[in-house]
């Protein structure tokens, strides 16, 4: 199947990146909040100076009319409402929209059932291995490991913890749990313009592991997202995450 992507705050920070990086012939539309000083200019030029023929629109359904995926890294408000669109229109999406509420993610999973969704806190290839590494030691690592988690982002970031913060979290304490441990909250800092540092710590008075991944760019972020795109586009309706489309990639 083509691929058609239309992008959710194309011209934000991670939005830009990805219709950046992406192929031009990939590139189906893009959507800005109203009022934008982009809307109706030519989404080329504004990300790259070279025109593509694609406009930026306001009108999220009639942007996704010319698309198959919407990729969407927003705000919560504005992911919730454009899954109404791609819901009502069938049409795939790839989610990296951080700081959803549990009723968010309730109705994305909903969704699902009638459309395919790749839903990630993180996009990156590494942050995904660093999951899996992290839940084999805590697997591994006996309960007298005392466990913490840091996180570091830029000082523009609204959400803390970050939602990969939540998901190193979630992984080590559905470990713990059986050992009735609990996980400290991670700690988080927002700082200049970094772009992701996650670290997970296990220790003991004698030795200490750490694990950490370090994004240089956003890049890493925007790869991830325009390769769940590419996957998300074959598949049926259903609720994926980046582990799926790092096994079909």
């Amino acid at each position: 199947m083509a691929i058609r992507l239309v992008i959710s705050g194309c011209c934000g920070k991670m939005g830009s990146t990805i219709a950046a990086l992406a192929h031009p012939s990939l590139l189906a539309g893009g959507i800005e909040t109203k009022g934008h000083p982009a809307i109706g200019r030519d989404l080329g030029e504004v990300v790259s100076g070279k025109a593509l023929g694609v406009k930026v629109t306001d009108d999220a359904a009639a942007a996704l009319e010319q698309g198959n995926v919407l990729i969407e890294f927003t705000t919560p408000e504005a992911t919730m409402e454009h899954l109404q669109v791609a819901f009502s229109l069938k049409k795939a999406m790839v989610i990296g929209t951080t700081g959803l509420s549990d009723m968010n993610q309730q109705l994305i999973a909903k969704a699902s059932e009638s459309i395919p969704i790749v839903f990630s806190p993180n996009m990156s290839v590494g942050v995904n291995v660093l999951f899996e590494l992290v839940q084999i030691a805590a697997e591994q690592l006996s309960p007298s490991y005392a466990v913490k988690i840091i996180e570091k982002h830029h000082k523009h970031k609204k959400d803390k913890p970050s939602g990969t913060a939540k998901r190193l979290h979630e992984l080590i304490a559905n470990v713990r749990s059986r050992w009735k441990l609990s996980t400290d909250i991670p700690e988080s800092i927002r700082e200049g313009e970094v772009v992701g540092d996650h670290t997970v710590i296990f220790s003991t008075p004698f030795e200490r592991v750490e694990l950490t991944h370090h994004a240089e760019t956003r890049d890493v972020f925007a790869v991830g997202a325009i390769e769940a795109a590419k996957f998300v586009a074959e598949q049926p309706p259903g609720l994926y995450d980046m582990s799926h489309v790092l096994r079909q990639t």
